[in-house]
């Protein structure tokens, strides 16, 4: 590029044709990327089997960003200004999605630019998660675990859906059954059919529970842990969860989550447990 020439920036819808340069932007943070790598991984970019976009940002023809355009907008890559105003011009003035997540200064301000230039609905969020600290374990868990804990199938759906319910409600503040049941209920099922669920059963109800969501080669990313209210603060979800990492780790060894900073037990559970920190999440929810 000659001197005094600025970088041209270009964005674009990506296609399977792109996968190359995409799957090397990816693997450069295969932790913080794993919900899009999940996705592309298994259903590759093209929009009408994904589901939705995935935005393309290119500086002088090299692919420096991505976005992940569905019910979930979730950027990838460089977090630069221009690239961010590039994708908030991109996605427009009309809102899609009912969250945007990602590494938090990607999320955040990918948020801030879409609701200066376009306002609307974009300036309407119901909670905004600024700092969700990301975890993550690479080895055995730290402590015993507890022996009870178990892959769960689809012999035990109701009370798994139940239990999932009730962790969801209480995690999102909002029901997952409005406006479409029929969803939830068919995401449950295929955690379960693919030996994602695991918890704990006592007297016919699922007391524990967490998923594997996201998983890409050797990377997988824990989601929806809860333990029912009355067991809580008697030291029984450390050992669970441990339970479940050394399960888990039998499909990915790398495991990670992330967590609200204000939940600060269950910021000590997975640390007791050996996960560290090792990035930072944001989450804002419509």
């Amino acid at each position: 590029m000659a001197a005094g020439t600025s970088a041209r920036l270009a964005v674009r819808a990506l296609g399977n044709d792109d996968l190359t340069p995409v799957v090397r932007l990816l693997v450069q943070r295969p932790v913080s990327n794993l919900f899009v790598s999940a996705r592309i991984r298994h259903l590759g970019l093209d929009p009408f089997v994904l589901g939705c976009q995935v935005l393309g940002c290119e500086r002088d023809g090299e692919l420096v960003a991505m976005c992940h355009a569905g019910s979930n907008l979730v950027p990838v890559g460089s977090a630069a200004p221009d690239v961010l105003d590039a994708f908030a011009e991109r996605i427009g003035p009309t809102r899609r999605c009912s969250s945007i997540s990602g590494e938090a200064a990607a999320a955040l301000g990918l948020w801030e630019r879409l609701t200066a230039r376009w306002q609307g609905s974009w300036t309407r969020p119901r909670d905004v998660r600024r700092h969700q600290p990301l975890m993550a374990i690479s080895a055995d868990p730290a402590l015993p675990g507890d022996t009870r804990v178990e892959v769960i199938g689809p012999d035990r759906q109701e009370p798994y859906f139940e239990a999932a319910v009730a962790m969801y409600t209480e995690e999102v503040g909002v029901s997952p059954l409005a406006p479409s049941p029929t969803a939830y209920r068919s995401y449950v099922e295929t955690l379960l059919a693919t030996r994602r669920a695991f918890g704990v059963v006592q007297d016919g109800r699922v007391v524990f529970k967490a998923d594997l969501g996201a998983v890409s080669g050797e990377y997988a990313q824990i989601q929806g842990v809860w333990l029912a209210p009355h067991l809580r603060g008697q030291g029984l979800a450390a050992p669970m969860m441990a339970s479940m990492v050394t399960l888990a780790r039998r499909v990915a060894p790398h495991l990670s989550l992330y967590v609200n900073d204000y939940n600060l037990a269950a910021i000590r559970t997975y640390e007791r447990v050996g996960f560290t920190r090792v990035g930072e999440f944001a989450t804002v929810l419509y």
